[in-house]
């Protein structure tokens, strides 16, 4: 039989077995429809795009990452996640600005928690010195959740440090994405195991598993200690967070420390993934301690991912920015919004509100760099102000709207945030730190320089030409 009728064989088989399974899957006709025709053209090379990048149902995994959220039940008094319709008057009424934080919890997340203290540091090295401190100080747990844990001398301290508290007898837990640390020495990852410390990698390379899907990425950054300290924001860990690698000189990005009842917020995400990853289910009253109230400040803490029906950190930016009476201010390395949230944005702007998009210069990914300025020129005629920032890599992952609500957190203004990746972040419900928030924002805009439309307009044919190109791949970025 010649190779060409082989080969047409084949093709008519994929093609039969994919169409109706893209079917299935993928719930956004536009998504369906591309992955239809990338099969149809491509049969071989499209099933095999599908299976790396666009199926991302992982159900027998997820179904007991699910279960674990049904069930754990943390000690009396302690935030845990639960259907919005049983939640307790009280809890009800503590609705949020705008009504998001019942909207946030209605998805499955803990409700609005108050009695906080919340730190807002603006330089990297301060909050990694921090989170030094912090660990230093555990007695009983330290759990670290990160996307990417670079194998150089950043990355070797904080090893080191963990080992030291792990041979202390402090319980240290190691959570790491597969694919965002896959350069993480396996020299190190030894030394904190040898120690009497954990470590774990989130959906590992292992494509006989089920469970490996390359396009979907656990991408937060969580730092608990002892159950009552807690870090959240843009920051890995690596030289080039600290402003250290000259390919990106200044790194600018946002972190948060909490302090009081929202910290068992932030403990239930990092146990769920552990458990998820690692199979070790992390129980007990030492991991939920009594909290105090510390502060004065209102948070919630949003956690979102492709195990979600409807994603949790898109709704709430969504309705965030219809919500907005006075200002959206948005700070991302990343900004390439779905259709959804770029006609939210377009729409503000024309609603004369103070919409202002804050983006590297010089990014550190150049592809969604691209992919964005395609959208510039329409988001720039609804009246958004858009700027990069110049002083080195803008990497803060922040938004802020009216004076009474903002969030800090790993999630970028794109699809694979809004969609595909595993993302928290920590919602500011409080005006006082809110303002903190809009200073800092403020502070880096001296720093920045805004897109001239006019200027923009003029910009060379072959840069048009790429940009339609990148877009074209905006649900990966």
């Amino acid at each position: 039989m010649p190779w060409t009728t082989i080969l047409a064989a084949v093709d008519l088989v994929l093609i039969v077995v994919f169409i109706p399974w893209i079917l299935s899957l993928k719930k956004r006709t536009t998504s369906a429809l591309a992955w239809c025709l990338i099969v149809l053209l491509l049969p071989l090379l499209g099933s095999l795009l599908f299976v790396v990048f666009g199926y991302t149902y992982i159900d027998r995994p997820l179904k007991k990452k699910r279960q674990h959220r049904a069930t754990f039940t943390p000690p009396p008094g302690t935030p845990r996640r639960r259907p919005f319709h049983t939640l307790s008057a009280e809890q009800h009424r503590l609705a949020g600005w705008k009504g998001l934080g019942r909207l946030a919890s209605k998805f499955g997340n803990g409700p609005l928690v108050s009695g906080n203290r919340v730190d807002v540091y603006h330089e990297t090295t301060n909050a990694f010195a921090a989170i030094t401190a912090a660990i230093e100080s555990a007695e009983h747990h330290i759990h670290l959740e990160f996307y990417i844990v670079q194998p150089d001398h950043v990355g070797e301290q904080l090893v080191d440090l963990l080992a030291e508290k792990a041979r202390q007898g402090v319980e240290v837990r190691l959570l790491c994405d597969a694919i965002g640390s896959f350069t993480f020495s396996r020299m190190l990852r030894r030394k904190l195991i040898d120690a009497g410390g954990r470590c774990s990698d989130f959906m590992g390379f292992n494509p006989l598993r089920r469970r490996f899907r390359v396009n979907l990425r656990n991408h937060r950054k969580i730092v608990v200690v002892d159950g009552r300290v807690g870090f959240t924001g843009g920051m890995n860990v690596g030289r080039e967070y600290l402003g250290l690698d000259p390919r990106y000189g200044y790194w600018r990005d946002a972190q948060l420390r909490v302090e009081g009842p929202g910290v068992a917020q932030m403990q239930r995400v990092f146990i769920e993934d552990w458990d998820f990853a690692s199979g070790e289910q992390v129980e007990g009253a030492a991991y939920f301690p009594e909290l105090a109230q510390a502060g004065d400040t209102t948070i919630q803490i949003v956690d979102s991912g492709p195990d979600e029906v409807t994603n949790s950190a898109r709704a709430l930016v969504l309705s965030a920015i219809i919500s907005a009476e006075r200002r959206v201010w948005i700070a991302s390395p990343y900004i390439v919004p779905d259709s959804g949230v770029l006609d939210a944005l377009m729409i503000a702007g024309n609603s004369d509100v103070d919409v202002r998009l804050l983006l590297p210069h010089k990014p550190d990914r150049w592809l969604p760099r691209i992919a964005s300025k395609y959208l510039w020129s329409d988001l720039m005629a609804a009246g958004v102000e858009i700027h990069e920032y110049t002083r080195g890599m803008m990497h803060s992952k922040m938004m802020i709207v009216d004076d009474d609500w903002g969030w800090v957190g790993t999630a970028n203004l794109d699809s694979r945030s809004l969609a595909l990746n595993f993302e928290n972040i920590c919602v500011l419900h409080s005006a006082a730190a809110v303002e903190l928030l809009a200073t800092d924002f403020e502070r880096d805009l001296q720093h920045a320089e805004r897109v001239d439309a006019d200027r923009f307009a003029q910009r060379p044919w072959t840069h048009r030409a790429a940009e339609n190109i990148a877009r074209l791949g905006a649900p990966l970025l």
